[in-house]
């Protein structure tokens, strides 16, 4: 099947103009052109596409994205650095993954405190909640 790139944004929640940057910056070498000029893609095409949305999306710097695209261009011999790229993304992502864990203990001990002084009328609760005493000391390192 044949897309627009009407289309093609459309299916993906991208902008036409998102679509047309990337293939300004490299990123789409594959998608042919009409006879009109105008971009014409397939499913192969898409599934780059999401590829490209998923690494951006994860971090990966536009360039090396490109040269992931590059990579795949030239071929089989590539394989091992294309693995390596990957492998590293992934720990990059385990990395921000458990610092936003990190971020999440502290967002949901706010979330008990001020429960708490809602509840109570006040922000004094670290006498009355020694849960919320103990978890302030765990998260934040004092008393």
């Amino acid at each position: 099947m044949r897309y627009s790139i009407g289309q093609v944004a459309k299916k993906l929640g991208l902008t036409t103009h998102t679509i047309r940057y990337y293939d300004k910056e490299g990123l789409l070498p594959f998608v042919r052109k009409g006879s009109s000029g105008a971009r014409v893609f397939v499913e192969d095409d898409v599934d780059w596409l999401i590829i490209v949305e998923c690494l951006k999306g994860t971090g990966m710097p536009l360039k090396e994205i490109r040269k992931y695209i590059q990579l795949c261009q030239m071929g089989d011999e590539t394989l091992q650095m294309r693995f390596e790229m990957f492998q590293r993304q992934k720990e990059k992502i385990e990395q921000q993954m458990d610092t936003l864990k990190q971020y999440m203990e502290k967002i949901n001990f706010k979330i008990a405190y001020y429960s708490d002084a809602v509840k109570h009328g006040t922000d004094d609760i670290y006498v009355r909640n020694k849960w919320l005493a103990d978890e302030r000391e765990r998260l934040f390192g004092h008393k």
